[in-house]
């Protein structure tokens, strides 16, 4: 795959596959924004941008036709996402509704489950948040620690890795409380997500995170932050869905996280696996296409060229 320039993602670390999320064109939270967007139309704008690959969407269709489709253009799946309710419901609920989500994804070729704890998360609903977001108990935190190790074991016999997303909203959040999870789980089961996005907009920090989990880290989500409409959303005590839909995530280059020094670290720890652009945004003001576009030139323009630098290092 090229750019206009002849240079492509083939050119970038091997180790490394560029991806982009559906949540761009189709948003599973909000069904009604970008519902004109079929599958044929994202995969084919995901071709023209010059991705690797993508997410399962809420509206992806079975294996079969999935995989036609994808075939054709010669694309790939990363994983998807799947809400767990292991506090709430109990390990046995979570386990049977995580095996069928294991089974779609070893039937699409995917390479990682994408988890969450959904058990008190105002992610969906109106709350504020920035201010209302749950805890969990002593006795809550044990629940969750044991029943994701049980899910780990679960998405390894599917040939999966259970990778954690840690998000707004959510009882795992904050930096403190994803050390909690990681500490408390086990690192052959149990992987993380880094989103930058999200844990930006948290703590107002991204490097922490990184550099503390490098070696837990499994799977990646690049997401840039408006500063200025973070600041205004946050003073307006906006939920999690009028946030992004006010424009307070974007993709790598348009906002103010500096992914150049993201991307050495990752590089320096060796990191294999997917990154995925990934900018919750309402399609019909910020393009899909146009926005895919520019994150594609800013990783080719800025990010690709420090897989040269550091191979002539190694030479």
């Amino acid at each position: 795959m090229q750019n206009k320039e002849g240079e492509g993602f083939a050119m970038g670390n091997q180790k490394i596959s560029w991806g982009i999320a559906p949540i761009g064109w189709r948003n599973d939270d909000i069904p009604e924004i970008g519902a004109e967007n079929t599958l044929s139309h994202l995969l084919s704008d995901i071709v023209v941008a010059g991705f690797e690959g993508t997410e399962v969407g809420g509206f992806f269709p079975e294996p079969n036709i999935l995989n036609k489709e994808l075939q054709l253009r010669n694309l790939r799946i990363a994983g998807q996402w799947f809400s767990s309710f292991i506090i709430r419901d109990g390990l046995e609920e979570a386990s049977k509704a995580f095996h069928k989500h294991c089974e779609y994804l070893q039937a699409v070729n995917a390479a990682v489950a994408v988890v969450s704890e959904q058990t008190y998360s105002i992610q969906g609903t109106s709350k504020n948040v920035f201010a209302e977001k749950p805890y969990f108990t002593d006795e809550e935190w044990e629940k969750l620690c044991h029943g994701l190790n049980e899910l780990g074991k679960i998405a390894e016999q599917y040939g999966l890795k259970l990778v954690f997303h840690h998000h707004m909203g959510t009882g795992v959040q904050t930096l403190a409380e994803i050390n909690h999870l990681m500490e408390n789980t086990d690192p052959n089961y149990v992987h993380l997500l880094y989103d930058t996005g999200h844990i930006f907009v948290s703590d107002g920090d991204y490097l922490s995170l990184l550099h503390k989990h490098k070696n837990r880290i499994k799977h990646v989500h690049f997401k840039d932050v408006r500063k200025d409409v973070r600041g205004q959303c946050e003073k307006e005590g906006k939920s999690f869905l009028q946030s992004f839909l006010a424009g307070m995530f974007t993709v790598p280059g348009d906002g103010c996280i500096n992914f150049t020094e993201i991307y050495e670290k990752l590089l320096d720890v060796n990191y294999s696996g997917w990154i995925v652009i990934e900018a919750e945004q309402d399609p019909s003001v910020a393009h899909p296409l146009e926005y895919a576009l520019k994150a594609r030139k800013y990783i080719n323009e800025e990010l690709l060229v420090l897989d040269k630098e550091n191979a002539l290092v190694n030479s």
